[in-house]
């Protein structure tokens, strides 16, 4: 019975065999006779399932499918080339390229993702299911069955069977046809409404369960736009809370409005393209990011302990003046970046590990820096969460904030601690700075569009508390995505503008507000 079975089943590899070959062999003819028998030679090619159809069709795609005046089909490019059905080396010369029309592209475009399901390789694997499942042709239903026994990779196998459900909804079989509608139901992407869609107006006796099926799908799709806005907000709001966050601490313990917050953020871009170019061509190029990061910092608190020493405690109480003097101080700093640097943009080139996109649980569509810059934000507010609680310098500023006059009466240097808490704040603006530049164009005006947002934040989440900041951040951020598919970005943003002066006219202090001088004032 062993012996039985075995010889049916050499016997039944002996034939799929010789009709793969017998298919590969009758194709080859066609290729380059006219644009319609190219066509059909193609679809064959892909329909024999050969494995020596998938260097042709690859050949065909490049350019470097030949025709010979005796009808042979070469591979190759010039004088070098080999016959491709024997697989010799044969002379090209007066051979011409296989041409290409829009019917011969889309034929090959479905041929290829065919032949390369029995790809090794399970990225070639992956894209010629996503291929099939677009073309969702009957023909494809063998040869997705025998890649779905073969295949081992869960996340394929899943493409498979969306590429099967396509495949038998474009069948005959009434049965299998009701089974990819639930299929396809459940897999609520886009590419899966329009195949059922299409079939709605093939048969309308389907009309029936592709509508529940379609039903489920819309569901799925705003569930998932809701979940894409969420995420992009949260992307905004981290970009948020890193440009305010040196702001809340200025603002909040020295009551200084600094105009000139945007520009130190500026520097912070600046910053991190000055160590990629100082690292350009070193052992340390791919490091040049995160040697960035204390760079950034450094140079902006330099610039902003510069700037508090020299001008700002000269004018502490008199707010108009500050703001005139930091605003003027802003457009100084702007001058000097165009006169060193140019007004063009400036490139910042991420790392590759925060390229690309990546595909978030449910099929949430996030880019990999976006990912990180709201780690990175989460990971500078802790830290900066940290620094005020367990160091001295946090302490002695959490003194002033409550009552600066107890403060200098029990020995703190006020002074000391106006300075280093305005250069703290001016590093973190620069931390903000590095951050944008993976984002965003590194120019003279990068900050200026950040100046706003920031006061809005620390406004909305209450001057000098950390907390607020982090939650006006998140608000707003997500506030302004739900609203711009709506509104458009310009008037969600003066949407936001505008319901924050209506919250403040109930609530000055903000969400969360502190008492000390900023607060008082």
């Amino acid at each position: 019975m062993k012996r039985f079975l075995l010889s049916c089943f050499l016997a039944l590899l002996l034939m799929t065999s010789g009709r793969a070959q017998e298919g590969f062999v009758a194709a080859l003819p066609g290729l380059g006779a006219s644009f319609g028998e190219t066509a059909s030679a193609v679809e064959k090619l892909g329909a024999s399932g050969d494995p020596r159809g998938l260097p042709i069709l690859k050949a065909l795609q490049d350019g470097t499918l030949l025709r010979a005046g005796d009808g042979r089909i070469l591979l190759g490019q010039g004088n070098a080339a080999v016959d491709a059905a024997t697989g010799a080396a044969a002379p090209a010369d007066g051979a011409e390229p296989v041409r290409l029309n829009n019917r011969v592209r889309s034929a090959l475009r479905s041929a290829l993702g065919q032949l390369q399901l029995l790809s090794p390789d399970a990225t070639e694997r992956a894209a010629a299911a996503d291929a099939v499942f677009r073309s969702a042709s009957a023909e494809n239903i063998r040869l997705i069955d025998t890649a779905l026994a073969r295949e081992t990779v869960p996340a394929i196998k899943e493409k498979l069977r969306l590429a099967l459900a396509a495949a038998q909804l474009a069948g005959t079989e009434a049965e299998a046809k009701r089974q990819a509608i639930t299929t396809l139901g459940h897999a609520g992407s886009t590419e899966a409404r329009e195949i059922l869609l299409k079939a709605k107006a093939a048969d309308a006796s389907l009309a029936a369960p592709i509508d529940v099926a379609l039903t489920e799908i819309d569901r799925s799709l705003a569930y998932r736009r809701a979940a894409e806005t969420f995420v992009q907000g949260l992307s905004l709001g981290s970009v948020l809370l890193l440009a305010a966050l040196g702001l809340a601490i200025t603002f909040g313990v020295m009551g200084v409005i600094n105009m000139a917050h945007g520009e130190f953020v500026m520097l912070g871009a600046y910053a991190t393209f000055l160590v990629q170019e100082a690292l350009r061509g070193t052992p340390f190029a791919p490091w040049a990011l995160p040697l960035a990061i204390p760079a950034a910092f450094l140079i902006t608190a330099a610039v902003g302990a510069l700037l508090e020493r020299g001008f700002i405690r000269h004018l502490y109480g008199r707010p108009l003046e500050t703001l005139l003097m930091t605003f003027g101080v802003g457009m100084v700093l702007q001058q000097a970046i165009r006169l060193g640097f140019g007004a063009q943009n400036r490139e910042v080139i991420s790392p590759p590990w925060m390229q690309g996109t990546l595909l978030l649980p449910g099929g949430i569509a996030m880019t990999q820096n976006r990912l990180w810059i709201i780690l990175f934000g989460i990971l500078v507010f802790l830290l900066v969460v940290a620094a005020i609680r367990f160091t001295r310098l946090g302490l002695e500023m959490r003194a002033v904030v409550q009552n600066r006059r107890i403060a200098a009466t029990m020995g703190i240097r006020t002074g000391r601690v106006d300075a280093l808490t305005f250069a703290f704040g001016s590093g973190l603006a620069g931390l903000a700075g590095v951050a944008l530049s993976q984002i965003d164009n590194v120019s003279p005006n990068l900050g200026t569009g950040y100046i706003i947002d920031s006061f809005m934040v620390v406004v909305f989440g209450g001057v000098g508390s950390l907390f607020g900041t982090l939650v006006g951040a998140l608000t707003l951020g997500i506030i302004n995505k739900v609203l711009e598919p709506y509104a458009g970005a310009v008037l969600a943003k003066v949407f936001v503008l505008v319901a924050i002066m209506l919250f403040i006219q109930r609530r000055p202090r903000g969400l969360f507000a502190l008492k000390g001088r900023a607060a008082e004032a």
